[in-house]
């Protein structure tokens, strides 16, 4: 159910079906299009040469022959020309026929280059929000696991404002927190081997490797009369707290949401949601358990209950902890967009 955000060769995703941003001949060029061609070799030319090419927005589709891939969806995108000649819903259209054609032959896989933002001009921000916009609409209905390929960094574009945004408020976060606190620790050991070095130059020796060490804690007494009553391990075992599985059912509950709706929001597949619903005692991973808080909205005391169920926390020395901190303290819970920002950011992906 999942989409996922990838850097890969596109020709190397093992996937059902990989979609290709053609020309109108679909006979091959350049970019993605030159590249499928070669991976899936002579025969692919070959069927669609039958196609009879393919208009903007329309989808055809062929065998994948050498490709890892068992289909190749071919569809080509508009030309952008500023925006006013109809690119938008001519791309939205590459996006809703490829997934169509994808569903028709069953496809449990489909990955995605980003269509028409290398030659085409299409704008990468503007490309990545239709193509987002797109997939998410289709998997609000259907189940099938969407991947969206970025050959390398430069391929991938987050907005402008909203880049400079997370990027002051990881400062803010992150390197003012760390360098106080790595600070603080330098500062107060230069007081210490000073304070040591003195003490050791005064006795006369000056390689006194003993004068250097931190003194041990001190050991506390018991104190007299103390009857602090022992609790057994039994004892212990029955104040356990709710495990994260029966807090994340409560929260569903309390927010009046279906199962359905709370994990295609999440960006997690129905499988691993039936997992976490069967068993009180299951650990989801980190980026599991911050995608259901999302997608459940909670503020970011409840966030952190939350990740302490599954035995994590939020911390101002992880990038990724502060960006998912900006977009629930700026009150945006959309896992997508979150998604987008993490991967410019080279961080983990949070659901699916």
């Amino acid at each position: 159910m999942p989409l996922k955000l990838i850097r890969d060769d596109i020709t190397k995703v093992a996937c059902d079906a990989i979609v290709n941003a053609a020309n109108h001949t679909l006979l091959g060029g350049g970019g993605v299009d030159g590249a499928i061609h070669r991976a899936a070799g002579g025969k692919l030319l070959e069927e669609c040469r039958k196609l009879g090419g393919c208009g903007t927005g329309e989808a055809k589709i062929t065998r994948g022959y050498l490709l890892p891939a068992k289909y190749v969806i071919h569809t080509v995108g508009p030309v952008w020309s500023g925006g006013d000649r109809g690119e938008e819903e001519l791309l939205r259209s590459c996006y809703r026929n490829s997934l169509a054609l994808a569903k028709k032959k069953k496809c449990g896989s489909v990955a995605f280059p980003l269509i028409s933002s290398g030659a085409y001009g299409y704008p990468k921000d503007r490309a990545l929000k239709v193509a987002v916009d797109e997939i998410t609409a289709f998997l609000a209905t259907d189940e099938m696991t969407v991947f969206l390929v970025f050959f390398d960094k430069a391929s991938f574009s987050l907005g402008g404002r909203l880049f400079d945004d997370i990027s002051a408020f990881i400062d803010d976060k992150y390197a003012d927190d760390m360098a106080a606190e790595d600070g603080g620790r330098s500062a107060a050991l230069k007081e210490l081997f000073a304070a040591r070095a003195e003490e050791s130059s005064a006795r006369g020796s000056f390689c006194d490797t003993a004068a250097f060490r931190v003194p041990a804690a001190k050991q506390t007494a018991p104190r007299a009369g103390a009857t602090a009553k022992k609790k057994t391990l039994d004892e212990a075992l029955k104040t356990i707290d709710e495990s994260f599985s029966e807090m994340l059912m409560r929260k569903i509950d309390e927010k009046g949401m279906k199962d359905p709706e709370c994990y295609k929001k999440a960006n997690i597949d129905r499988k691993l949601f039936s997992k976490i619903r069967s068993d009180r005692s299951y650990k989801p991973s980190k980026t599991t358990a911050i995608a259901f808080a999302i997608a459940l909205e909670l503020p970011l005391s409840e966030t952190r209950d939350m990740l302490m169920k599954a035995g994590f926390a939020l911390s101002h020395s992880s990038k990724f902890d502060i960006i998912v901190e900006y977009f629930i303290t700026n009150g945006n819970y959309d896992v997508f967009e979150i998604n987008e920002a993490l991967f410019a950011f080279d961080q983990p992906l949070i659901g699916g």
